[in-house]
């Protein structure tokens, strides 16, 4: 801040300016600052977001390999033919326990209805409404 000798004090206006103009510059300052912060959040989302995708695919490669290791692994002792057939059946049967399991899930969630923040509203319609009677 500047000293001011007691002949160029500021006036109650010029005061009232300064601090507005100080707090304009103060709010656009960290707004500046909240952007530059999400942006680098935003860019390290993205990156981790990419290696989990990438990690998906290889895991969907390392489930294909793993179920022709199976089925190799029965071909030693069962016809090829047999051999896969009895991994295909199997891992239908997963599937089919996973789909009833998630639809049991699903049907447990119900409609997705934010039914608390219906409720608060309803409720603070029933204060306003309350309120404006004589």
């Amino acid at each position: 801040m500047t000293s001011h000798s007691a002949g160029t004090e500021r006036s109650f206006g010029e005061l009232v300016n300064a601090v507005t103009e100080q707090s304009t510059r103060l709010v656009r300052a960290e707004i500046e600052l909240a952007k530059a912060e999400l942006s680098a959040k935003a860019k390290d989302l993205g990156i981790g977001g990419g290696m989990f995708a990438v990690a998906a695919v290889l895991a969907l490669y390392g489930l294909g390999a793993l179920i022709a290791t199976a089925i190799l692994g029965l071909a030693v002792v069962l016809p090829a033919w047999a051999a896969a057939l009895i991994v295909t059946v199997a891992v239908f049967v997963v599937a089919a326990i996973l789909v009833l399991v998630g639809k049991k899930q699903i049907d447990k969630g119900g409609a997705a209805v934010p039914q608390a923040a219906i409720d608060g509203l309803k409720e603070d319609l029933d204060v306003v409404k309350k309120g404006l009677r004589p």
